[in-house]
């Protein structure tokens, strides 16, 4: 079994109005630090990261004989793929006034989401996935919501300082684009995008791919 301590929720394990629910233990991710581990491991690694405007697959092509791309919700301007959409994310950090365990609903198709992330002294409160929306700025009624919903089970929350406002767009598409194309000229794109909400889950698989078509050196 995947999740050796998975256990049905006891009455005293639930918060109010909540009828069933699963306890079990499994990794959190603390995204900005995460992340960071991966650049030190590029670094180490000999790998340079450089930030720059992007306005044309084909014009990296000259710079390196296999170009990926994994560009997120932008793969779509850059490819022209219509199938790729935006689903807005918001969230709300705030100082841990003690909360040692992570809590999430599942909300089925709702836009508005209720999870508490412990991170060490923070927590990430959430959140919403709206499709279709690009709006990059933080909306102060839906950070307000987040908060209440995420206080009704786990009140200390109500008080807890607000550190940071969070927003993202998960790229999603109906099926992961996972396609390598060969080029006339013998240069390879590899497509890899439209993860949505499941990047870190997916990542390292789509990862192991993209790497056996490098090293195969083959389509």
């Amino acid at each position: 079994m995947l999740l050796a301590d998975l256990r049905a929720c006891g009455p005293g394990d639930l918060p109010p109005g909540f009828a069933s629910g699963w306890r079990f233990t499994v990794p959190v991710m603390d995204m900005p630090v995460y992340l960071g581990y991966l650049h030190d491991r590029l670094q180490a690694a000999g790998g340079r990261l450089r930030t720059e405007p992007v306005r044309s697959l084909t014009d990296l092509l000259g710079q390196a004989g296999t170009v990926v791309n994994c560009t997120g919700v932008w793969a779509g301007e850059l490819v022209d793929d219509r199938a790729l959409y935006p689903v807005r994310g918001q969230i709300v950090v705030t100082a841990n006034p003690g909360v040692t365990e992570f809590f999430v609903e599942d909300t089925g198709d709702e836009d508005d989401l209720l999870y508490i992330l412990p991170h060490g002294d923070k927590v990430v409160l959430g959140g919403t996935a709206e499709p279709g929306r690009w709006d990059l700025e933080p909306d102060a009624g839906t950070a307000r919501a987040i908060i209440a919903r995420c206080a009704a089970v786990v009140p200390s929350l109500a008080a807890a300082p607000v550190l940071a406002h969070r927003v993202g767009l998960r790229p999603a598409r109906r099926s992961v684009r996972f396609e390598v194309q060969q080029q006339a000229n013998g240069y390879r794109l590899i497509h890899s995008y439209g993860h949505g909400g499941a990047g870190v889950s997916l990542s390292w698989g789509c990862a192991r791919e993209v790497l056996a078509h490098l090293e195969a050196g083959t389509p």
